[in-house]
C-alpha cells in the first residue's frame, strides 16, 4: 500500500518548542550559519564537525573540569582520529548533575516490586557506594561488572564504578555459567554486582547456585557484592568472597561526591558482540563519546526534557540500557522495568505507562510486531495523554507496524524507528521531531553522522539498496576492543572492506524523503541467482498472514540449481495450534510473490515451534544457516533460546 502522506506531522508550536529548535538558534547566535530546518543542520554538522559536536557540548551543559580548545585531532584518520583531546571529565558528575527531591527512577519488577528513589538519594547512595569500592582498592581503569536484572541498584553500581573511572561491563541474570565466563573472563573484573535472582512470567528464579560455578571460574573477583531483590536475606554461606550491598556500604555515610576527572577516552564500558560466531569481542567505549553521542540522541533527536519521563524495555545485556541511563543527563526520569512484557495480558507495560505518565516508550520491532498479532489497542484501554514518542529498535519496523502503532497505540505520537548497535554504544539513524514520520520509514541520519549507501562499486547511492557506511570519524567510534593493543582485531571488525570507512553491516536504502529504510543485516542478505534480497523484505509480508506469529530466512547453498547459487529457506512459527499445510504454504508464497518478486520466494516453507534469538530478541539467520550447512554454532550461551536450534538439523525438507 503506498502512502503519499505522512503518518504523523509536528505542528509549529511543537516544532517552535523542540530543544533542536533552540540548538539551531543556539550555533546562529554564536556566529554560526542560520537554518531553517534539519536538512541543512545535518549538511553543516557533517561538514564542521568540530564546530557542531563543539555546539553540542555548549548546548547539552557538559560538565567537565577542562574542556581544551582543540575538538578534533587527526580527522582524516578513521581509527585514529581523536576528539577533545585535552578535556577531562566524568561520565558519572554528568548524570549525577540534579539534585533534589524529584524522582530520577521509578521501578517495576513484573508485578513483585515497586519502588522509586529521588535525585537526592540516588545521589547519597552512589556516594556511600563510591567510598566503599574506593575502600576496597578500586582505581581508574579496573573492571566492575554487573550480573544484574534492571534494577535501580544497578544504575547505582554503574554510577559509582564510574565516578571513580573504572570500567563497568554487565549483563543480565538469564545469561548462563558460560555466557557470564565468556565476557566477564576476557575483561578480570575486581568486583561483581550481582542480585540473589530474578521473576520472570511470574517466576522466581534463583542464580545463587549459579553464582558459585561463576566465582569458581572468574578468580580475578576480589569480592562478589549481592543486591537482594527475590529474598530480603539471601543465604552467602556457600559464596566465596561474598557481602550483601548493605554490608558493603554500611561503613560510609553521604559526603559530597568525589568524581575522578578523566581524558575524553577513558574507557566507561566494555560491551559485547552477540557472540553467536564465536566467544563475544569486548568493545570498548570511551566516556566523553558515550556521554557527547548519547546527549546529542536524547536532547536532540529525542526532544527529552528536564521532567520527561522516559521508558526502554531492555535488559542490562543490551545497549539500550546504557542508553537509558544516559537519560540522567538530560534530566529525564528513569522508568525502569524488569520481567516479561506480556503478563497482564499483554498490558503490563501499558498499565505502567498511563500510571508513571510516561512521555517516552522505546521497545523492540518485534514487541510492536507481537502486539498486532494480539491485536492489543492501548489506546482504547489505557490514558496515554501524556506520551509523546514512541522509539522502536532492534530490528528492522515494518510499515505495517508503523500502521499499527499509529491505529491502536497514539495517532499524536513521533514513531521513531532507530537503528545503529553495541558497536557504536548509539545511533547512525533517528528520530526528528521537527520532521514528518513516512511510513516504513527512519526519520534521519542522525546530526554529525556521515553516512553514505554504498552499492557494490563502492560509489553512494539514492533510492537503491546498498550498505550503510560512515565515511568520517564520530565521537562514539570504539576505544578499541579489549586485548588487542595493536587494533588488529578492531580493524578487520570495522575498516576491513572499506579501509578507512567505517562498514557497518547493514542492508539499506536512502529515501527520497532523506530518511533510511533496513532489510536487514548485510552477512545475512540472500543471494538466488546473484540478486541481493534483504530478509526484512520477506518477514514484512509473511508476518501480515494471520495465522504466521513470526519467521526466519536464509540461502542454502544449492549446486543443483547452479554452481555457487543458493534457494531461499523459509521457516515459519504459525499461531498455537496451527499446522502448516499445502494450502498455507501456497498463500504464503503468493503473499510474498504478489508483493515483492518472484526471486523473494522460498523454495521451501517450514515449519518450527520456536525462532533462536539472542538474549536481546534479535533472530539469529547466520546460527541457523550454519546448522542447515552442519557448521557449528560456536556460542550457543549468546542465545535465549539456544535448544531452538535442534529443530532446523537433518530436515528431510533441505535434503539434496
Amino acid at each position: 500500500m503506498k502512502v503519499n502522506h505522512p503518518l504523523w506531522q509536528p505542528s509549529p508550536q511543537q516544532v517552535e518548542s523542540a530543544n533542536l529548535t533552540a540548538f539551531m538558534r543556539h550555533i546562529t547566535s554564536h556566529g554560526g550559519p542560520e537554518f531553517d530546518n534539519y536538512a541543512p543542520l545535518y549538511d553543516w554538522s557533517i561538514h564542521q564537525p568540530a564546530a557542531f559536536w563543539q555546539a553540542v557540548w555548549d548546548f547539552c551543559g557538559v560538565i567537565s573540569s577542562r574542556r581544551g580548545t582543540q575538538v578534533l585531532e587527526n580527522p582524516q584518520k578513521m581509527p585514529g582520529a581523536r576528539w577533545f583531546p585535552n578535556a577531562r571529565l566524568n561520565y558519572a558528575e554528568n548524570l549525577l548533575k540534579r539534585d533534589g527531591e524529584d524522582t530520577a527512577i521509578v521501578f517495576r519488577g513484573e508485578n513483585q516490586v515497586k519502588s522509586s528513589i529521588s535525585f537526592r538519594e540516588l545521589r547519597h547512595e552512589v556516594s556511600r557506594l563510591a567510598q566503599a569500592l574506593r575502600a576496597a582498592g578500586i582505581l581508574p581503569g579496573d573492571r566492575i561488572a554487573g550480573y544484574m536484572p534492571n534494577l535501580p541498584g544497578t544504575v547505582i553500581a554503574m554510577l559509582a564504578a564510574s565516578s571513580l573511572g573504572a570500567v563497568w561491563s554487565s549483563c543480565s541474570p538469564d545469561f548462563g555459567v558460560q555466557g557470564v565466563v565468556d565476557r566477564f573472563g576476557q575483561i578480570g573484573p575486581r568486583i561483581l554486582f550481582a542480585a540473589d535472582g530474578y521473576f520472570y512470567n511470574r517466576h522466581t528464579i534463583d542464580i545463587m547456585p549459579r553464582l558459585r560455578e561463576i566465582m569458581a571460574q572468574l578468580p580475578s573477583v576480589e569480592k562478589l557484592v549481592i543486591v537482594p531483590y527475590t529474598c530480603a536475606a539471601p543465604d552467602l554461606s556457600e559464596l566465596p568472597r561474598a557481602i550483601t550491598v548493605h554490608d558493603f556500604m554500611a561503613p560510609f555515610k553521604s559526603r559530597p561526591l568525589e568524581f575522578a576527572q578523566l581524558p575524553f577516552d577513558h574507557p566507561l564500558f566494555i560491551m559485547y558482540s552477540s557472540g553467536t560466531t564465536g566467544v563475544p569481542k569486548c568493545i570498548v567505549h570511551g566516556a566523553g563519546g558515550t556521554l557527547l553521542q548519547h546527549l546529542k540522541e536524547h536532547v536532540l533527536h529525542t526532544d527529552i526534557k528536564p521532567g520527561d519521563r522516559v521508558f526502554y524495555f531492555t535488559t542490562c545485556g543490551w545497549m539500550m540500557w546504557n542508553w537509558l541511563v544516559s537519560g540522567l543527563a538530560a534530566g529525564a526520569t528513569l522508568l525502569l522495568y524488569d520481567g516479561s512484557p506480556f503478563i497482564g495480558k499483554g498490558s503490563v507495560l501499558w498499565d505502567y505507562a498511563a500510571e508513571e505518565k510516561m512521555t517516552v516508550f522505546g521497545t523492540s520491532a518485534k514487541y510492536i510486531d507481537a502486539l498486532a498479532k494480539l491485536r492489543l489497542e492501548p489506546r482504547k484501554t489505557h490514558d496515554l495523554s501524556s506520551l509523546r514518542a514512541m522509539l522502536s529498535t532492534g530490528s528492522p519496523l515494518v510499515p505495517e507496524s508503523f500502521e499499527y502503532v499509529y491505529r491502536s497505540i497514539k495517532s499524536d505520537l513521533q514513531l521513531a524507528s532507530i537503528s545503529g548497535g553495541t558497536d557504536i554504544i548509539s545511533c547512525f539513524a533517528l528520530g526528528c521531531p521537527t520532521l514528518p514520520v513516512w511510513r516504513g520509514e527512519l526519520q534521519c541520519r542522525g546530526l554529525g553522522m556521515k553516512i553514505e549507501v554504498w552499492n557494490d562499486a563502492g560509489k553512494p547511492v539514492r533510492g537503491e539498496k546498498g550498505e550503510l557506511v560512515c565515511i568520517a570519524p564520530f565521537p562514539s567510534m570504539p576505544v578499541g576492543f579489549w586485548n588487542d593493543a595493536e587494533g588488529a582485531r578492531y580493524r578487520a571488525a570495522y575498516f576491513e572492506r572499506y579501509p578507512g570507512i567505517w562498514h557497518h553491516g547493514d542492508y539499506v536504502e536512502l529515501t527520497t524523503h532523506d530518511g533510511l529504510m533496513i532489510f536487514g543485516r548485510s552477512d545475512a542478505v540472500l543471494n538466488p541467482g546473484g540478486v541481493r534480497i534483504g530478509t526484512a523484505e520477506i518477514y514484512r509480508q509473511v508476518e501480515q498472514l494471520d495465522e504466521v506469529v513470526e519467521s526466519l530466512a536464509i540461502g542454502q547453498d544449492w549446486p543443483l540449481q547452479q554452481p555457487n547459487d543458493v534457494r531461499v529457506i523459509l521457516f515459519v512459527r504459525l499461531r498455537d495450534g496451527l499446522t502448516l499445510d499445502a494450502g498455507l504454504a501456497e498463500r504464503i508464497k503468493k503473499q510474498i510473490r504478489d508483493n515483492t518478486t518472484p526471486r523473494h520466494v522460498p523454495a521451501r516453507v517450514i515449519q518450527v515451534a520456536d525462532i533462536p534469538r539472542t538474549k536481546s530478541g534479535k533472530i539469529v539467520e547466520l546460527a541457523v544457516r550454519n546448522i542447515v550447512h552442519g557448521q557449528p554454532v560456536k556460542n550457543l550461551e549468546a542465545l535465549a533460546n539456544p535448544e531452538a536450534l535442534s529443530q532446523f538439523k537433518g530436515r528431510e525438507e533441505l535434503r539434496c
